[in-house]
């Protein structure tokens, strides 16, 4: 196992882009790379963990949280039980420098061999995650509502309603500052050029809802990370149509199909995608160790 540095932030996601296919698991997507690198390439590089054989990654997880690594291995090794045993290994050795004692997640979707030594060793399943994919051959029904994609000049509304739909307090100038500076970062990214922001805007011109798109390159699924709703203006389809938008874009940037993964508790979020035209597939589970606490 080894660390890069961010200068290899980009080449990590065009082998992650390589690893996204039709039909697989929705697992560790370069657009999850780029939604953390609000926090810098450095902080970014930083939380990634690659196992590889040589030079050849055979999977890479990013440390999403001190207590959850988020994985993806290559879909020509999911089965193999060397290469599990050595990313198990490394989990659970807090000297190596993944997991340090105690509490742990591992989003291992598709790593079949993987789960199951894991489950040998003791770690339980967690709470199911349900995958979700539209298929992008034919266009996205048009949306009723004004959603725009924006740039850097509009990134305040972007961050008000992400707050707004995730944490629902106030946001006070310090802390919008923050958040707009972090979500400049990730504009200037390595990942940037991957990306579309999105803001759905009511009949008064009021932001209400907003996602961002990640492609993983032409024919190929592309990821919605995040989405979200402000709370004042729930209730009303803003999720439907905003969800709708970013699948529509990201058939323009040539996508196969979009993708997303969200909690089975989250009746909200699944209807919303139902809605949307999203397909459920087969619930899936991360494997955790230690008392679980719930996933922000």
């Amino acid at each position: 196992m080894n660390m890069p540095d961010a200068s290899r932030l980009a080449q990590l996601g065009d082998t992650l882009a390589r690893w996204q296919v039709d039909g697989g698991p929705v697992h560790l997507h370069p657009g999850d790379l780029g939604w953390y690198s609000r926090l810098g390439p450095d902080e970014t590089a930083s939380a990634i963990r690659i196992w590889a054989d040589g030079a050849t990654p055979a999977a890479i997880g990013l440390l999403d949280g001190p207590q959850l690594l988020r994985l993806a291995i290559d879909p020509t090794r999911r089965d193999d039980a060397g290469l599990a045993r050595r990313i198990a290994d490394s989990i659970e050795d807090p000297e190596v420098g993944v997991f340090a004692s105690g509490q742990a997640t591992v989003e291992a979707r598709g790593a079949s061999a993987l789960t199951r030594i894991l489950g040998q060793r003791g770690w339980q399943e967690d709470e199911p995650w349900i995958p979700l994919r539209l298929d992008l051959s034919a266009p996205v029904q048009p949306t009723c509502t004004l959603i725009e994609t924006i740039d850097e000049d509009r990134a305040g509304e972007w961050v008000g309603v992400h707050w707004s739909a995730f944490r629902g307090t106030p946001l006070d100038d310090v802390v919008r500052q923050t958040l707009v500076n972090r979500w400049l970062a990730m504009t200037a990214g390595p990942f940037a050029g991957t990306s579309r922001n999105l803001v759905a805007f009511d009949a008064q011109g009021r932001a209400v809802a907003v996602t961002t798109v990640w492609s993983a390159g032409p024919g190929r699924p592309g990821l919605i990370e995040p989405m979200g709703v402000h709370r004042d203006h729930r209730g009303r389809g803003y999720g439907v149509e905003i969800t709708r938008a970013g699948a529509a874009v990201l058939r323009e940037m040539g996508s196969s199909s979009a993708v997303v993964a969200a909690e089975g508790a989250n009746t909200g979020a699944l209807a919303t995608y139902l809605a949307a035209g999203f397909v459920p597939a087969t619930p899936v589970v991360d494997m955790s160790r230690g008392e679980l606490e719930p996933r922000a």
